[in-house]
């Protein structure tokens, strides 16, 4: 069966089953509920989350996710794939009109390779990686890459350790200007051992550098477990914001399985006129294609505002 005859048999069987399960008529028939049509902001998926659907080969994942109403992807493995296939992910989206999100700057200071330490043999191995990404972002059409600066040097006041962090992006940054590329720090809540945890601290941390290839890339799952209060705090801190993730809490799996009122959160984006990327950097509350056509359902929830 052709994908745009199955993505409308699916339409027609999903508007049935909410029909006979007590919904109103408004609540399933609205265009931007429509199986295909796009979102009205921009999410992004990553690699296997339709496989179960399109198959293992990605650039038919890709053609899927587009069916589906998807205008970008994700791909934090982006620097492990071959030239070729890093060429030919940025020639089918750029054939199909969709963006790339975010890839990870390979060494991009995880883990014990900090920037927050001041040393040069650290501060060179990033910056190795920065200059790696420019190449990698030409082949794939990327305007962002992110970078975490890995853990505490617990051994240096927490002044110093910030101004260590800042020195080194600012020469990434430098790197990354020329050529339009957006490095966007994350902070995390995987361990208390890693450096950039808190938003304003990376809104700090960006007013330091000041410039515009450095920004805050802002995970709402990780800031739900961090600190909450998501929305105040995205307001104060917007004007370095360049990039969003999501994933509800607990669990990190897709919006409605969790605490977070994704269909606020969203609306209050799109009323703010945000028009990047919504990475959706999570797992799934269920496999196989079930699992995918309830993944779908709930975006297509959160985002009917």
């Amino acid at each position: 069966m052709k994908r745009s005859e199955f993505l409308k048999n699916s339409s027609l069987l999903m508007g049935s089953s909410l029909l006979a399960g007590g919904l109103t008529a408004k609540a399933t028939t609205p265009e931007a509920r429509q199986a295909g049509e796009t979102f009205q902001l921009d999410y992004a998926p990553h690699q296997g989350m339709f496989s179960a659907s399109a198959g293992k080969d990605f650039l038919d994942e890709i053609r899927y996710m587009h069916d589906l109403g998807f205008r970008s992807i994700e791909d934090n493995g982006m620097p492990g794939r071959s030239v070729d296939e890093q060429k030919n992910v940025g020639d089918l989206l750029e054939k199909l009109d969709m963006r790339m999100g975010v890839f990870v700057v390979p060494k991009g200071g995880n883990g014990a390779n900090t920037l927050a330490a001041g040393k040069e043999e650290h501060v060179e191995i990033f910056l190795k990686g920065c200059r790696e990404s420019v190449e990698i972002a030409k082949r794939c059409h990327a305007k962002w890459v992110t970078v975490v600066p890995g853990d505490y040097a617990r051994h240096l006041p927490i002044g110093v350790q910030t101004a260590n962090v800042v020195d080194a992006l600012r020469r990434g940054a430098e790197i990354f200007e020329p050529h339009g590329i957006t490095m966007v720090l994350e902070p995390l809540s995987d361990t208390p051992d890693l450096f950039l945890r808190y938003t304003d601290q990376t809104y700090e941390i960006c007013r330091a550098v000041n410039s515009p290839s450095c920004k805050i890339l802002y995970d709402a799952y990780h800031q739900q477990k961090n600190e909450g209060n998501l929305i105040p705090l995205m307001d104060l801190c917007w004007s370095e914001i360049g990039y969003i993730q999501v994933g509800d809490n607990p669990g990190r799996r897709e919006p409605t399985t969790g605490e977070i009122n994704y269909k606020n959160v969203f609306k209050w984006l799109h009323e703010k006129g945000y028009d990047g990327i919504v990475g959706m950097e999570h797992g799934m509350s269920q496999s196989g294609k079930a699992g995918e056509e309830a993944l779908v359902r709930a975006y297509r929830e959160v985002d009917s505002f």
